[in-house]
């Protein structure tokens, strides 16, 4: 069963996943990797590819994927093994688990997060 996608949604997904790469970004930043805005694409893009992945899946499951118990927490978990995957791949390296950890926090803080509060907003209507 296919649903529409929900394309404010999306949005919020991508923000927040752009948020975490800038978070990313400026705590990892050094003379090999100074803070710029292809050093934030590049972080960027695993994740963001990630997302578009869930949402694509959430699609095509008839999954919600505004809701986090429907399909939020499908396309948070999807869009975070897409972007480690992809790290790995681009480092030849497994992410050390303390990335894999701070990663999964973060983008589940900023991808989780906002559909709570939404949620909690309309639930006040």
């Amino acid at each position: 069963m296919q649903k529409k996608l929900n394309l404010p949604a999306i949005a919020g997904d991508i923000v927040a996943i752009g948020v975490f790469a800038l978070l990313a970004r400026i705590a990892h930043q050094s003379e090999d990797m100074p803070l710029s805005f292809a050093g934030w694409l590049s972080t960027l893009w695993p994740f963001a590819l990630g997302v578009a992945l869930g949402w694509g899946v959430a699609a095509l499951t008839g999954r919600n994927g505004r809701r986090v118990r429907s399909g939020g927490l499908m396309v948070w978990l999807i869009t975070v093994v897409c972007g480690l995957t992809i790290w790995g791949v681009k480092h030849g390296a497994v992410p050390h688990w303390s990335f894999m950890i701070v990663a999964g926090t973060m983008s589940a803080l900023l991808m989780l997060g906002w559909r709570g509060v939404a949620s909690a907003v309309e639930a006040r209507r």
